[in-house]
């Protein structure tokens, strides 16, 4: 996943599908599953969210200026890719 210059580095599938089944075993009740890349740790973050408007709080890679940025959104359980719309 995340192949391509557009991203920084790709994310194996397995690591991917391991993050989703994190989320959704959580006692929690997560609903969205972030991938943040660490531009420190050179390394993609699995971030879980309970609230949509969380999302928000969240800088898009490549625009970011702090050190975690955006790269997508997944809802946990469609497994969906959520469109983030850049501001």
């Amino acid at each position: 996943m995340f192949d391509g210059s557009n991203y920084p580095k790709s994310l194996e599938e397995e690591q991917f599908e391991e993050w989703l089944e994190k989320g959704r075993l959580s006692k929690i009740g997560y609903a969205y599953l972030l991938i943040v890349w660490d531009a420190l740790e050179e390394a993609y973050l699995p971030v879980y969210i309970e609230d949509r408007d969380m999302i928000e709080s969240y800088e898009l890679y490549p625009y970011a200026s702090n050190q975690e940025a955006l790269i997508a959104v997944y809802d946990l359980y469609s497994e969906a890719r959520i469109t983030i719309p850049v501001s």
